[in-house]
């Protein structure tokens, strides 16, 4: 009988918005899969990213930031943060050692309570505060409930990230390999082109269109060996919106079409002819209909 036998498993990274999640899932994987903003809550589905070795295959799940909902598609994204924490092996609650812990970290921190699958404490963002600042960090976090692991960690220059994947595996059981070795995501090519080119508005456009959009790709269809042709639609809630996206003389629009062009090309490793389009839809996070139609399915979780 083999000794070393395969493991596979699931791992839920949860935590307040913007602590680095979608960061620390890239780093893992070795790919963009996950978008990456400054602003908070830019993680709406939950994103699978898959990491095979020889010796085990471990599926990690980029849960969208657990805030209080304002809206329709606020309450979709706690619930389906949520519904990640007793399905998996392991449960990592990532904080951001450089803010305190408030209300949103005790928020997560009561649910993770009724937690049946290990939990560990990751401490996020180590490169930008001093050594000695640690231990109180992680004291204050001790303080409110027992973790089966804390580790520091810089999901951005790549610290200590080893030492956790090591940890990890320790708590991953015996179990098949449920992808093929070279798939990085559960997610269809369409799902994440469509998060590439939302990453790049946001990038672009500040206070005026932060959450407000979604991107819906309508084809993507190989026109020759040479390349392949995606059609897609920016979705805005107002005229203005509408607007601020296109820019002067088209200008902001085809800066976005074009940065989003190059981390496509390689995603899919082709060359891309991107058409984007800027369409109005007022109000589309507060009706369930358009959720639907872009892809934020109340019912999927």
């Amino acid at each position: 009988m083999n000794e070393e036998q395969f493991k596979s498993g699931f791992v839920s990274i949860v935590g307040r918005p913007n602590v680095g999640k979608s960061t620390l899932l890239n780093r893992i994987v070795g790919q963009k899969i996950a978008i990456m903003s400054d602003k908070a809550q830019t993680t709406r589905n939950k994103v699978q990213g898959i990491l095979t070795t020889k010796s085990d295959q471990i599926v990690f799940i980029d849960t969208p930031g657990i805030h209080k909902p304002k809206h329709r598609l606020g309450d979709f994204m706690v619930k389906t943060a949520m519904s990640t924490f007793n399905e998996v092996d392991v449960v990592l609650f990532l904080v951001n050692v450089t803010e305190k812990r408030g209300p949103g970290d005790n928020f997560i921190i009561d649910k993770l309570k009724t937690v049946e699958s290990p939990v560990f404490l990751v401490l996020n963002k180590i490169d930008q505060i001093h050594p000695d600042e640690l231990l109180p960090i992680i004291e204050d976090y001790n303080s409110q409930m027992t973790f089966a692991e804390i580790v520091p960690i810089s999901a951005i220059e790549g610290n200590n990230v080893d030492r956790l994947m090591e940890t990890i595996r320790a708590y991953i059981p015996e179990g098949p390999q449920f992808y093929p070795e070279d798939q990085v995501s559960d997610h269809p090519e369409y799902f994440i082109v469509s998060e590439l080119i939302r990453e790049k508005v946001l990038e672009r456009t500040r206070e005026e269109v932060p959450h407000s959009i979604a991107v819906v790709v309508e084809s993507m269809q190989r026109e020759d060996d040479e390349k392949v042709v995606v059609n897609a639609t920016i979705i805005v809630e107002r005229k203005s919106q509408k607007g601020i996206i296109i820019g002067k003389q088209g200008k902001m629009l085809k800066d976005i079409g074009m940065n989003a062009r190059k981390d496509i090309e390689r995603l899919l490793g082709d060359k891309i002819y991107l058409d984007l389009w800027v369409k109005v839809q007022n109000d589309w996070r507060d009706k369930q209909q358009h959720l639907n139609d872009y892809g934020y399915n109340r019912d999927q979780y």
